[in-house]
């Protein structure tokens, strides 16, 4: 069996672009348990008002969760005609179809801003002002590469200094106002591993105590790095 992951990148939205109307509840999130994908997007539903109207499904050990992978295999195979490939998780499915709408988090993030809230009227947070866009893209490819596991310690280190300063002059990372950038920064700063690796970086550290007690943030538990096990493989 194949186990190279397959790309779906379909896109909520209208006519060309995508063909998965935006409406509430119609659209399902599985999750894996401990990985940092889908912490972003368990984070990014709850800070835009999506919890009541996005169903969440989070996925550890598949003789823990048997029911949710099952439940994903048959989304998988509605998909793609005879799927052989990894059962991808974070994954964006069509309640209504049963089909995978994208496994590429990239695209779900953007996505989630547009649909519509099941509960109150009050305005979401835009954590993708235009004006900072491309600053937002800019610090996600930063971290991908120089913030990670597999970093170079030089390199890591170098720019967790850069980082810790900008701090000194910002409430969050790129302005006063918190965006997707924090919610990329806070999630790659706890899921480093290794020992005390913000020694060095009190505003860091700050940073990632004061975020760690939004509501948003604690409310993403059941995908916190402290929870992590295994479970479905995570998607790039």
């Amino acid at each position: 069996m194949s186990t190279r992951p397959h790309a779906i990148r379909s896109r909520i939205g209208v006519g060309a672009a995508g063909g998965f109307y935006p409406a509430p509840h119609r659209y399902q999130l599985y999750l894996s348990e401990g990985c940092p994908r889908s912490l972003r997007l368990a984070i990014t539903l709850d800070l835009l008002g999506l919890k009541d109207s996005v169903t969440t499904t989070t996925l550890a050990l598949p003789a823990e969760t048997p029911d949710a992978f099952a439940s994903l295999r048959r989304a998988y195979e509605a998909t793609w005609h005879h799927y052989e490939g990894p059962l991808t998780a974070p994954a964006l499915c069509d309640r209504w179809s049963g089909r995978i709408v994208s496994n590429h988090t990239p695209d779900i993030l953007r996505d989630l801003a547009d649909l519509p809230r099941g509960h109150d009227g009050t305005c979401a947070p835009a954590l993708h002002p235009p004006a900072l866009a491309a600053d937002i893209d800019a610090l996600r490819e930063l971290l991908d590469r120089d913030v990670t596991s597999t970093a170079r310690p030089e390199a890591r280190s170098a720019t967790l200094d850069v980082l810790d300063c900008q701090l000194a002059t910002c409430t969050y990372v790129l302005s006063e106002e918190l965006t997707a950038a924090d919610v990329d920064l806070w999630v790659a700063l706890t899921h480093l591993d290794t020992t005390d690796p913000l020694s060095r970086h009190s505003r860091l550290r700050d940073y990632v105590r004061r975020l760690g007690e939004h509501p948003a943030f604690q409310g993403a538990g059941c995908v916190r790095p402290d929870g992590h096990r295994g479970g479905a493989r995570g998607n790039t």
